[in-house]
């Protein structure tokens, strides 16, 4: 009886910690989300002659290239960087939204959402936060 009451406990517990979550989102998440969408991040490849920017979701919104790249012909290297530094202003996005929404949303149950890591977000909700998958 005793640990069924301490998981009883524990489950309000939770319950009052999501239900803390959820106002503070209801009173700020416009806000943030507004923010959020309002997002853009340029990154520059390591050589300096591509620059992207991405948008909120990750979209290429702008590809300026240095006109050195034409000296040295190779469409392969060129496209790998292109790719690689998208990658990068991706990966920076993501973590300017986690920062955005740390306020109200722990950081790994944001990035679960963001990546679309379902399996991770139910654990998150039926409280098995930190072990191992």
């Amino acid at each position: 009886m005793e640990a069924a009451s301490r998981s009883a406990a524990g489950m309000q517990a939770y319950a009052d910690e999501l239900r803390t979550m959820f106002m503070r989102l209801q009173d700020e998440g416009m806000e943030l989300h507004t923010r959020a969408k309002e997002l853009r991040v340029t990154e520059k490849s390591p050589d300096g002659l591509v620059s992207v920017t991405v948008g909120s979701r990750g979209e290429l919104v702008g590809l300026d290239l240095d006109p050195r790249v034409y000296r040295r012909p190779d469409a392969r290297h060129l496209a790998d960087t292109i790719v690689e530094t998208t990658r990068r202003a991706e990966a920076r996005l993501r973590e300017s939204i986690v920062e955005i929404f740390a306020p109200v949303v722990p950081p790994e149950q944001m990035r679960a959402h963001i990546d679309g890591d379902v399996e991770a977000i139910f654990q998150v909700f039926a409280g098995e936060e930190g072990e191992a998958r």
